[in-house]
């Protein structure tokens, strides 16, 4: 099973996880799985991690900065039929109503510049290509924030592309037995 892991989960992993895992054991896990691309992260991802909460998830898990470690998304595009689904499918409707031309422009290069597009985009570019892949984000579907775009699980719900929680995530590793 390969994941791509969005910026909210390694964070939730940073405050939530971490400093409970006294044998080091999650840690390990999280490090293995990176480094045999099991657990994908983009670069886009990891550049916001880097101004996420004062850096503190590059700071616990250094690992997360190593290039060798990250997935570029420079040669990630957007094509036509996204760019429709774009402004059909993904916009909050009610939200877009009330913005200008000129601000959904401005909020639609903004939110093509983001991890969240970039995570879509890849995980459709593995699936094109006959692989499986699931989005690992503590996002809900529910679009309760106000912004123009709907969030990762609703779009991957649009776009037939799994997606899971972190707390999700880890059930799934039998190496890790997380009981409070």
């Amino acid at each position: 099973m390969k994941v791509v892991i969005d910026t909210c989960s390694m964070l939730s992993l940073v405050r939530y996880y971490l400093p409970f895992d006294k044998e080091i054991k999650l840690f390990n896990l999280i490090h293995d799985k990176v480094r045999t691309g099991e657990i994908i992260l983009l670069d886009r991802v990891i550049d916001e991690s880097s101004t996420v909460a004062s850096g503190t998830i590059v700071k616990t898990m250094p690992f997360v900065s190593d290039r060798k470690n990250q997935k570029s998304t420079a040669q990630i595009f957007p094509d036509r039929f996204f760019f429709q689904m774009l402004e059909d499918d993904f916009v909050n409707k009610h939200i877009r109503r009330k913005l200008s031309h000129a601000e959904f422009e401005n909020d639609k290069y903004n939110y093509l510049k983001s991890g969240d597009v970039k995570i879509i985009l890849y995980c459709l570019s593995i699936q094109n290509a006959g692989e499986d892949i699931i989005v690992v984000t503590e996002e809900t579907a529910n679009s309760n924030d106000k912004k123009t775009f709907k969030k990762i699980p609703a779009i991957c719900r649009i776009l037939g592309i799994e997606s899971m929680t972190l707390p999700q995530l880890i059930e799934t590793y039998p190496e890790i037995d997380l009981r409070f």
